[in-house]
């Protein structure tokens, strides 16, 4: 809204009335032939005293410069001024006024006022101020109205706009609801079904083929290891899918809520603790105000990296996670020193390897690095505030070939 509009806001009626009382000082300086008479002065005074003390009273400044007009006529020939001030004060109440009928009545109180100076004239002189009513009653009863009116129906807007608003996330949240019932039915039965057909093949060989070497039975053990932690993992999404205010736990960290990642950091940690890696972790206290994308990524690449560490640096290694917000930024990195025994079993990771960690990272609109450093390996990226999907490019520089990141370090979940 402009100045215009600021003007004959209700937030400004001393505003209005200062300007109105300096106009009127400027009326018996300058406006008028000779000079003011006391009783104009005090008049006049007494008007713009009311004006101001009263400016967030329209009722009462009305009842107030009615008087003085009435006053006016009784002892003035040039009643300009009080005529001024009452018809802005009928201005003021018809903007502000709850309930009609004041407004129309207070109408009806000055044009009775204003009609007492034409008591006892001819005919013509007193069509005359009939007539001139019009300006001193009518057009501050217009105005008025047109600005009420006006402001009526931007609230209306308003309203209907807020409405309107309401109705489209309504939708929306049972749009998403619907579409994220159809993935919970496409999950549990086309794909739970045939991870746990393999869980159970597998199962059955693990307990049919007795006589087999130590290392394929390891295998064995590893894939029925991974498929069942895949299939929980199945089963608390397509919970949280159907039901995502119903879940708590474990099963809401597949859509993780941003002031529960420094938690959910944390268990990742004493997981990989327990597998026997030393982890030092300087995580900073702002990635619980994350978006819930980011934080997920974050979470992610935790578990996979910590993963990495205990499969291929051993369990006696000394890992580092750093996560840290910096100007809405997330930069996060894990590095080990390489040195340690590889264990036989290692906690499960969040993802498919450095291919899927960079793949998760480059939709985030980030880059991730991943190579070695000294004798052992680190892993970071940056995720910018603005994740925008990015298209698929190389290896940042730096980062070790496919055939030697496969060699070097193979990032398959246990």
């Amino acid at each position: 809204m402009g100045w215009v509009g600021r003007l004959f806001d209700a937030r400004d009626t001393l505003v209005r009335m200062l300007l109105l009382c300096l106009s009127g000082v400027g009326y018996l300086v300058f406006g008028i032939q000779g000079a003011p008479t006391t009783t104009q002065w005090i008049l006049a005074v007494l008007a713009f005293a009311a004006g101001l003390v009263f400016h967030r009273r329209p009722l009462v400044n009305l009842l107030t410069q009615a008087a003085l007009l009435a006053v006016a006529i009784c002892l003035l020939d040039d009643i300009m001024i009080n005529q001024v001030g009452a018809s802005w004060a009928l201005f003021e109440l018809t903007m502000r006024a709850e309930r009609a009928r004041t407004f129309w009545l207070a109408a009806g109180l000055l044009a009775a006022v204003d009609l007492t100076d034409s008591i006892g004239d001819p005919l013509g002189r007193f069509l005359s101020g009939v007539f001139g009513l019009l300006l001193e009653v009518g057009v501050p009863l217009l105005l008025g109205l047109v600005i009420r009116t006006t402001r009526e129906l931007a609230r209306q807007a308003q309203q209907r706009a807020a409405e309107e608003r309401r109705r489209h996330e309504s939708e929306d949240r049972a749009a998403r609801a619907d579409e994220r019932s159809a993935i919970a039915r496409e999950l549990h039965d086309v794909v739970a079904h045939h991870v746990a057909s393999m869980v159970l093949r597998v199962g059955v060989a693990r307990h049919v083929l007795t006589d087999l070497d130590p290392r394929v039975s390891e295998v064995f053990d590893g894939v029925h290891g991974t498929g069942t932690a895949a299939l929980a993992d199945l089963r608390r999404l397509v919970a949280v899918l159907r039901d995502p205010e119903g879940v708590r736990g474990d099963a809401a960290l597949t859509a993780i809520e941003p002031s529960a990642l420094p938690a959910a950091l944390g268990a990742a940690v004493d997981r990989a603790r327990q597998a026997g890696v030393t982890v030092e972790a300087d995580i900073d206290p702002a990635i619980g105000s994350l978006d819930a994308v980011r934080g997920l990524a974050v979470l992610r690449l935790t578990q996979e990296s910590l993963t990495n560490v205990a499969k291929h640096a051993g369990t006696s290694a000394l890992a580092r996670l750093s996560v840290s917000v910096v100007d809405g930024a997330v930069h996060w990195e894990v590095t080990d020193n390489g040195r340690g025994w590889v264990p036989a079993t290692v906690p499960a990771g969040g993802g498919h390897g450095i291919t899927g960690m960079r793949e998760r990272v480059e939709v985030l609109g980030g880059r991730l690095e991943a190579g070695p450093t000294g004798a052992g390996w680190r892993v970071r990226t940056v995720l910018p505030v603005a994740a925008t999907p990015s298209h698929r490019v190389g290896p940042p520089a730096g980062s070790p070939p496919p055939e030697r990141e496969a060699s070097a370090r193979t990032a398959e979940p246990a």
